[in-house]
Order: structure tokens, then C-alpha cells, then sequence
């Protein structure tokens, strides 16, 4: 049995990747759609064209995830996408941010998106594909979204990294580093803080996003940034040093 697995299926990114793919993966036997809403992911599967698999679940808590494995081991598939979306950002400083949010920020897009992983690739053949959402966040620490970015700094990393580990079986992975996405995302990151109005003009659409995710996906590249500000911004962040960034962003707000 062949399938894809797309985790924070529930909405925005995740949503679109499940649309996306069953649009060009007509070969496959199931999408599994993961996340914790039960009810959007049901009328999620009214849209698809591909069997779908509805698992609702906190993919933070371990009795669920050794309950995944468990799925897994019973089924046995041929997972031949999985797609990480599940996360979450708060923006303010982190001496007034509550500290329980921020670990469960690193909890959920560290630490379960790294387990998530781990547990899929025994079920991974050649020419597999790992897609994890990492962000533009991960170019460079971000006063005001310290938590935030170094946790989607430890995305960029670690997938690149696995993507080297794994090229000898064939697997590849890519890290997608968007800037601001029109998603319920900033209904969240934005609890306590607003983001700078620079970052609201450069806010591009989760379809064109998860397009240009999947074609460089698909051509084996190891990031995939969409939209010119933001190919740019990340060229400068290799280019300058952080605290000359830090000096214009700090102009800005």
C-alpha cells in the first residue's frame, strides 16, 4: 500500500499539501491526513479524490504516537511522502511570553516533527520524499520570535543533514523556508505581539507555497523558498553579518 502522510492536515499549509497532492498523485492507495481536529480533516477528505485516512491525534503526546507506530507496524505501507506541517509560532519577548507555550513550541516543532521522522523511515523506499516546514525565521535569530525561529533553525538543520544521511537509499528531503503565509497562523503568533508591517507586505499564498514545495521537492533540492523578497533576504543573510540585519530590522520597527 502506498501512501502519503501529512500532518497539521486540519488547516493552512497541511490543508493545502493534501489538495495538492491528490491532485498530481493519482497512484496512490491512501493520503493519511494527521492532526487534532477531527472535523476539518473530515471535510478535507470530502474534497479529495484519494482514499483518505483520518487520525486525530496530539502528535506531542506520546500514547499517541506509539499508537501511530503501532498503525504503522500493522499496516506496513510504503509511505511515499510524508509532510510535516504541524506547528506553531508566538511572537513577544520571552521573559513575557508564558514559558509552558514556548516548550510547547519546541515540543511540537522539534522534538515531534524529529519522532514523526524517525518513526516513518523504517516504511520509506527509494524515491521517497520528506517535505518539513521550516520558515525564513530559520535564516537568522529573530529579536522578538527568539523561540520561534531557533526553533525552525533546528528544522533547517536537521533536515539537511538527513537529507545527506539518506541520498545513499534514494530518500531526499526538503526544508521549505517561506516568509509570512495568509494561513491562521498569525491568528496564533500574533496573541501577544504584532509582526512588523514589512512582513505583512511580503505575505504571499499557501498555494503558491506548497506549488513551488512540491517542484523542488520533486527535483531533489534540499530548501525551498518561495517569492523574490524572500530569496533575497535569505542571500543576505549569508552575505552580511547578523548585526548589520539586526540594525535594519530594529529601523524598521
Amino acid at each position: 500500500m502506498n501512501i502519503v502522510i501529512v500532518t497539521g492536515a486540519s488547516s493552512g499549509i497541511g490543508q493545502e499539501f493534501a489538495l495538492q497532492l491528490d491532485k498530481l498523485f493519482h497512484h496512490m492507495d491512501e493520503i493519511w491526513l494527521i492532526a487534532r481536529r477531527r472535523e476539518r480533516m473530515e471535510e478535507l477528505s470530502l474534497a479529495l479524490q484519494t482514499k483518505t485516512r483520518i487520525i486525530s491525534m496530539d502528535v506531542t503526546d506520546p500514547v499517541y504516537l506509539n499508537q501511530f507506530s503501532e498503525l504503522l507496524s500493522i499496516e506496513n505501507p510504503a509511505i511515499r511522502m510524508l509532510v510535516n506541517c504541524a506547528g506553531f509560532g508566538l511572537m513577544g519577548e520571552v521573559s513575557k511570553l508564558s514559558l509552558e507555550e514556548q516548550l510547547d513550541m519546541i515540543r511540537l516543532n522539534c522534538e515531534s516533527l524529529t519522532e514523526l521522522t524517525y518513526r516513518c523511515l523504517p516504511y520509506m523506499r527509494k524515491n521517497s520524499r520528506i517535505i518539513q516546514m521550516a520558515s525564513s525565521a530559520a535564516f537568522l535569530p529573530q529579536q522578538n520570535f527568539a523561540v520561534y525561529a531557533a526553533t525552525k533553525s533546528y528544522v533547517l538543520s536537521f533536515s539537511r543533514a538527513l537529507n545527506q544521511e539518506l541520498r545513499e537509499r534514494k530518500i531526499y528531503v526538503t526544508s521549505v523556508c517561506p516568509g509570512p503565509v495568509d494561513t491562521e497562523f498569525f491568528a496564533i503568533a500574533e496573541k501577544y505581539g504584532k509582526t512588523l508591517a514589512v512582513k505583512k507586505l511580503t505575505m504571499v499564498s499557501s498555494d503558491r507555497v506548497v506549488s513551488k514545495a512540491i517542484r523542488d521537492c520533486y527535483h531533489k533540492k534540499d530548501i525551498s523558498v518561495c517569492s523574490f523578497p524572500i530569496q533575497a533576504f535569505h542571500v543576505l543573510t549569508k552575505l552580511l553579518p547578523n548585526s548589520v540585519i539586526f540594525a535594519v530590522m530594529k529601523l524598521f520597527q
